[in-house]
């Protein structure tokens, strides 16, 4: 096995190895083109994903943001449990959604919200806990 397959499973097993239970994506790519499948996940997790520049944190939290922004709910459900997974901060995460209303809009933020809301809950974190900055 290569250094990027090796990589590709790391990552996947951090981001995705716990928490709600749902199918990722690439589950379904594979039933259309499993090479192509393949190829699109070395790329995503085996080498975007590793780079150091962003922490996998950080650039969890910029995913959610985007898919937020997108609203593009199934795949934030996905990547809100991987943030959790990799040990983004609860509160902050809701933060980063609040923060869609000036570019986004309401909407945006309402979605967002309930789906991380119903992550939370699956995965027994709900209610959040405000630390004392806040």
């Amino acid at each position: 096995m290569g250094k990027t397959e090796d990589k590709t499973r790391e990552t996947a097993k951090k981001l995705f190895g716990s928490g709600i239970q749902m199918d990722p994506p690439y589950l379904m790519w594979k039933e259309f083109d499993r090479d192509l499948a393949n190829d699109f996940s070395r790329f995503i997790t085996g080498n975007l994903y590793s780079r150091t520049v962003l922490t996998l944190p950080e650039r969890q939290m910029a995913a959610c943001a985007m898919l937020a922004a997108l609203r593009a709910g199934d795949e934030l459900r996905l990547h809100v449990n991987a943030a959790l997974n990799i040990g983004c901060d609860p509160q902050k995460l809701a933060e980063v959604f609040f923060q869609l209303a000036t570019y986004a809009g309401m909407p945006s933020v309402n979605e967002a919200l309930a789906i991380y809301r119903d992550v939370l809950k699956e995965r027994g974190q709900w209610p959040i806990e405000r630390s004392a900055e806040v």
